[in-house]
């Protein structure tokens, strides 16, 4: 069993940046699988956003790469996206996953809107 709540979302203009927590519990992030950042747009499917894994490699979609940031902090147990050089595409919900052998698990979701 995993609970996962985000934070730290909010209204920035373009060009901006914000910093998402994902504060996990229930379990170490260093016994997940693999810790994500996915987002939803109005009227788009959720789509990955970045990872990264037990062993600490991380991942990124091509849209966000050398923009954004996943960390970790393995004694406070949260995991962390850095966006900076934020454009309005990049408006949506943004939700924290913790990726098991037995079940995805998902928090409640951060709005992040990027103004032009």
């Amino acid at each position: 069993q995993v609970q996962l709540v985000e934070s730290g979302g909010g209204l920035v203009q373009a060009g901006g940046s914000l910093r998402l927590s994902c504060a996990a519990s229930g379990r170490s992030i260093l016994s997940i699988n693999t810790m994500g950042w996915y987002r939803q747009a109005p009227g788009k499917q959720r789509e990955l956003v970045a990872t990264i894994t037990s062993g600490g490699t991380t991942n990124y979609a091509d849209s966000v790469k050398g923009r954004f940031t996943i960390s970790r902090d393995i004694i406070k147990n949260t995991v962390s996206l850095q966006m900076n050089s934020l454009k309005p595409e990049d408006t949506a919900v943004y939700y924290c996953n913790a990726h098991t052998i037995v079940y995805n698990y998902w928090g409640q979701g951060t709005q992040v809107t990027v103004s032009s």
